[in-house]
């Protein structure tokens, strides 16, 4: 997951291949303007009016929705405070939803361009802040943020801050939320996705909501087999929802043995599974990350593509 460690072996990654930190901000820059052009309680949901989504772009050049798609910033009730996130949909009918959980540098423009993606695709999406109980958005514009002594010193704190219980509170929450949407179709199933950290999260989300969450897809996800009691791998058994789980190469090689416990859960349980160890380093799915791989990650898209189709 993203921690320390993690990010010592991506910066070995990126010396081997040769390049510094000032020389991958550029690039990545270069890639995430590329892509904007083309590219468990039972809550009663609750919203504000929509506002008008925010610039989209760290260099505030206000990408808009791909035509066919509208999106806008809604504010859902939970628990434990009012939520900030994106919401995205087909311009017109009732749609499949996908709840998309954010890596540990939280809810960015990165990914509601990934939302919208999808969104283009025929799914109604919605891309939350998990640090809502710390923060309001803006919370940082890029993954590089992240990276800085500063970046990380914001975060933490936060991260630190979200628990198993209020993950899965959050996501009943979120789920109930987008079941009164009137672009969802909710006589099919929802999927979620999550990246870092939010991996483990739609676990979380399957678990609190079995009924309604029909396929999961997990990124790079931390944290996914622990020995703790309310490990996402034993939650295998509460869920219904199919699984696909994309694991970085350092991640595999720092936990080898994960791939094949999830394995055997998922089977235990009776549960569609896919889970392949990429080659590529933690983040790779994520535009705005330094170790952005857009092979590996167009490879994943396409197997999400498949697992929603298949399985919502």
């Amino acid at each position: 997951m993203c921690d320390e460690q993690t990010e010592a072996e991506n910066e070995a990654y990126l010396q081997d291949r040769g390049l510094g930190r000032r020389e991958l901000g550029l690039g990545v820059s270069a890639t995430a303007a590329t892509l904007l052009a083309g590219c468990a309680k039972a809550e009663t949901p609750a919203s504000t009016a929509p506002e008008p989504a925010p610039d989209r772009s760290p260099a505030a050049s206000a990408e808009s929705p791909a035509a066919g798609v509208q999106g806008s910033m809604v504010t859902i009730d939970t628990p434990e405070g009012s939520a900030e996130a994106y919401f995205v949909a087909p311009s017109s009918g009732k749609h499949p939803a996908v709840l998309v959980w954010p890596d540990v540098a939280g809810l960015r423009p990165a990914f509601m361009t990934m939302a919208d993606r999808l969104a283009e695709r025929g799914y109604a999406v919605l891309a939350v802040n998990p640090y809502y109980r710390s923060s309001k958005l803006p919370i940082l514009e890029t993954f590089d943020q992240w990276r800085t002594d500063e970046g990380r010193a914001k975060i933490r704190p936060m991260a630190e801050a979200l628990t198993a219980e209020g993950i899965t509170s959050d996501g009943a929450a979120f789920v109930a939320w987008l079941d009164a949407q009137a672009q969802v179709d909710t006589a099919r199933r929802i999927g979620t996705t999550g990246y870092c950290m939010g991996g483990s999260f739609t676990f979380r989300t399957a678990a609190a909501a079995p009924t309604r969450v029909g396929a999961i897809g997990s990124f790079h996800g931390g944290g996914l087999v622990t020995e703790d009691q309310t490990s996402p791998h034993q939650l295998f058994a509460t869920m219904k929802a199919a699984a696909l789980v994309c694991i970085a190469n350092n991640d595999d090689a720092r936990q080898p043995d994960a791939k094949s416990t999830l394995q055997q859960a998922a089977d235990a349980a009776g549960l569609a599974s896919e889970i392949e160890v990429y080659a590529a380093q933690h983040g790779w799915c994520v535009t705005d990350s330094p170790v952005y791989d857009e092979a590996e990650a167009e490879r994943a898209w396409s197997r999400l593509l498949a697992t929603l189709e298949q399985h919502l």
